[in-house]
């Protein structure tokens, strides 16, 4: 009788310079420990050697974690990326951390089967979690700059007082002109936030373009609460609609649904649980105040009130969310768009 060839496991403990690799059999012994540059190719040096039967290679989600498991998936490997919380629990238990032990202890949980994998990122997505990224970042920036000239200046009797974005260095201008010295602080302040205001512009109407040419975000839009912004970044957070088997998973993975304690006679519900994507979760609850706030009515926002009334605004408001998130995944799923009446959304 032929003798079947045994099963390998990998895992790779991936750091920005180098990455310990451990292999195993599937009787967990250790074949090979070998520590190389973390790039591609010095990878596939190693994992793609004829003498390993690979069933599962396991790295952890980080930084190069979407760069390496594309090369490694095109290699025809199966690589899987875990979930990062899940897989530092697991490792806790070692008394020594050191990379190769933690290599070792991946290789592990791949043997056993004992990990979670997370969803890695379409090219795609990654670029539009790009742009939303470097946008949110220029704006963050600019505001800081327009609180810090607003604190400072306060300090001397100079108060700016409620004016727009486009009025504001106008009125610091006008507040410094007769202070010479504050001017010559006050200058390369505007400078940096009118070149932050216009690059800002620059990606917001890129992300307006993409919005406008992308048939799944003109969908999500009809949603009430839901602009442009929410929509991509639920387009590019999202990325598979597929990798969701119910659209009631979708709260769960945006942290919007209640941490839950169970222990012998103690059964309690916490507040929300806020794993996963903060961007996205932050931008429902967002969106979710925005519809509570509108004139506009729904049978949603009907459906929120009614839990206002009973719980308060805030549980309501998270407690919409959560739902949006929902709407939003079956609206892109069935190819529709948001029925604003209960009969047309039962229908």
């Amino acid at each position: 009788m032929e003798k079947r060839s045994m099963d390998h496991f990998a895992g790779l403990d991936v750091s920005v310079k180098e990455t310990s690799v451990c292999i195993v059999d599937e009787t967990g012994r250790i074949v090979r420990e070998v520590k190389v540059a973390s790039e591609p190719e010095a990878l596939l040096a190693v994992l793609k050697n004829p003498a390993y039967r690979f069933k599962r290679i396991g790295l952890e989600a980080g930084p190069l974690s979407q760069w390496l498991y594309s090369a490694l998936a095109e290699a025809d490997l199966p690589v899987i990326c875990v979930e990062t919380r899940h897989m530092r629990a697991v490792l806790k238990a070692q008394i020594n951390k050191t990379d190769r032990n933690d290599a070792r202890g991946i290789a592990q949980m791949m043997r056993v089967g004992l990990y979670r994998p997370v969803h890695v990122k379409t090219l795609r997505s990654q670029k539009l979690r790009m742009l939303l990224t470097h946008r949110k970042l220029l704006q963050s920036k600019a505001i800081a700059i327009d609180n810090d000239l607003r604190g400072t200046l306060r300090n001397f009797g100079l108060k700016v007082g409620v004016v727009g974005k486009v009025k504001f260095e106008a009125r610091i201008r006008e507040l410094v002109e007769n202070v010479p010295d504050l001017a010559e602080l006050v200058e390369p302040l505007l400078v940096v936030r009118r070149a932050l205001r216009e690059q800002f512009v620059i990606l917001h109407r890129r992300l307006l373009a993409i919005v406008r040419d992308d048939e799944v975000c003109r969908r999500l839009i009809t949603t009430p609460g839901v602009g442009p912004v929410v929509a991509l970044t639920y387009r590019a957070t999202v990325d598979v609609p597929a990798r969701f088997r119910k659209s009631k998973a979708v709260g769960a993975v945006f942290g919007l649904t209640c941490a839950k304690y169970q222990s012998g006679e103690i059964d309690r519900s916490g507040r929300i649980s806020r794993c996963g994507d903060e961007m996205m979760r932050v931008m429902l609850y967002e969106a979710a105040q925005s519809m509570m706030h509108s004139k506009k009515w729904s049978w949603l926002k009907a459906w929120a009130m009614q839990i206002a009334r009973r719980r308060g605004m805030k549980k309501a408001i998270v407690a919409l969310a959560r739902r949006l998130a929902v709407i939003m995944h079956r609206i892109w799923v069935d190819g529709t768009e948001f029925r604003w009446t209960r009969e047309a959304a039962v229908a």
